[in-house]
């Protein structure tokens, strides 16, 4: 019969000596991440507006229309929405963590009157603590009058993004919407008279998409000025009025070989004028004008989000608000946080976030991932690595890894193999 000595590996001594206290040991301790410790980390906030003057035909996110809607319906969300951040910054002690950019998104938060508008701000300065912010408020053409953008001018929004999609008037009709090209070009127009970073979001693949149309799109939106340029393409979700047609054969969208198509001429034309890309699917003149809030959410920052359906991330904990406007109300009027579900993440999880999220930002650096999860991304799925790179979607240095041009046009398939490789090695 052997003994317990003798099962030990070779060279390692049976000895009670080490009482251990910590793990690591403290000679791996460093004063740079004691300061990190010390350091409030920033947040990022998201305000979510349900309310929509139309109902886009490709739109699946959680919006009413006024329609459906009056305006003490309205008032009261405006108010238990306020509710809801003073309930959230003494419940997670919000106010000790400077607030580096506010996104007020929809829905159509321009939709809101001048005085919803102004208690949303005053709320929001109140309970938290706000460093320079960058501020961010979505809006649709036909809701940006002169009026309201002086508005937002005077509550300190630097940053406007206009869902314009498409400037041809046959496309945009299409969608359910009745906005027109002049409409576009004049809310633009009055958005960049406030001093503020303009985007417009365009989309490609929308239904009776053509060659022309597109072109025309692409060009008439080079032609606005505007500091930022979005170009996402067009997604088809079951809860759709696009979803419905498509099924009935009442409407068709263009292939995926169409779409691709498009995507790759914006790209080409964009770079022609100088709009570089700082995410896959974003193009600012000469790469500047970056904004803080989407690059925030790349990089796995802090993002606490109020109003319905809102959804956010402390940490490692992941939640959503409930999607029914009663109840959200109903709860946040009882003083409770209006919190449906979550997810907690594991550090796998953590390690395939910050892989499909962070490669959006065009290019993932090795040494920051190896500090944050102990790993060399490259080493840890190099088949992968290696089989994207000989497909012409990525470039590899000590340094980082990089989308090439290619890659750009097929980001998220080249980090959902990346992400998918972590998660099956992790496993």
């Amino acid at each position: 019969m052997s003994t317990a000595t003798e099962e030990l590996p070779r060279g390692i001594e049976l000895t009670r000596k080490g009482f251990v206290t910590n793990y690591p040991p403290y000679r791996y301790w460093r004063g740079d991440v004691a300061q990190r410790f010390l350091t409030p980390a920033p947040l990022n906030i998201y305000v979510h507006t349900p309310y929509c003057v139309q109902r886009c035909a490709y739109c699946h996110y959680k919006t009413t229309t006024l329609s459906e809607n009056r305006k003490p319906e309205i008032d009261r969300y405006v108010s238990s929405l306020c509710r809801e951040i003073e309930l959230a910054s003494k419940r997670f002690d919000l106010k000790a963590r400077p607030t580096h950019s506010i996104y007020f998104g929809g829905g159509t938060p321009t939709l809101l009157s001048k005085d919803n508008l102004s208690r949303i701000m005053d709320t929001l300065r109140e309970h938290l603590t706000l460093a320079d912010p960058e501020i961010t408020v979505e809006g649709e053409p036909v809701t940006l009058i002169q009026a309201k953008a002086d508005h937002l001018q005077h509550l300190g929004v630097n940053r406007i993004s206009l869902g314009i999609q498409s400037f041809a008037d046959e496309i945009v009709l299409k969608t359910g919407r009745r906005d027109t090209e002049k409409q576009g070009l004049k809310a633009i127009e009055i958005a960049l008279g406030t001093g503020a970073v303009v985007n417009i979001d365009l989309m490609s693949g929308l239904a009776g998409e053509t060659d022309a149309t597109w072109a025309h799109t692409v060009e008439t939106a080079l032609g606005t000025g505007v500091q930022s340029l979005t170009v996402y393409k067009t997604e088809l979700y079951s809860n759709t009025d696009y979803y419905a047609s498509v099924k009935k054969d009442a409407q068709f969208l263009p292939s995926d070989e169409e779409e691709v198509k498009y995507a790759a001429h914006a790209i080409k034309q964009l770079e022609r004028a100088n709009y570089l890309p700082v995410n896959f699917f974003t193009f600012t003149k000469g790469g500047g004008f970056m904004q803080r809030h989407t690059t925030s959410k790349w990089r796995g920052d802090d993002i606490y989000s109020f109003g319905v359906s809102a959804f956010g991330a402390l940490g490692n904990i992941s939640v959503q608000n409930t999607s029914d406007l009663q109840k959200y109300s109903d709860m946040v009027e009882a003083g409770e946080l209006p919190v449906a579900r979550g997810y907690q993440l594991s550090a796998k999880d953590l390690m395939a976030r910050d892989v499909v999220l962070g490669l959006k930002l065009l290019r993932l650096d090795r040494k920051e991932f190896q500090r944050r999860h102990g790993f060399d991304l490259v080493k840890l799925v190099q088949p992968t690595v290696d089989a994207l790179v000989g497909g012409d979607f990525l470039t590899v240095t000590d340094a980082e890894l990089a989308l090439t041009r290619k890659g750009l046009l097929w980001g998220d398939y080249t980090g959902r193999q990346l992400s998918a490789a972590v998660d099956a090695v992790a496993s």
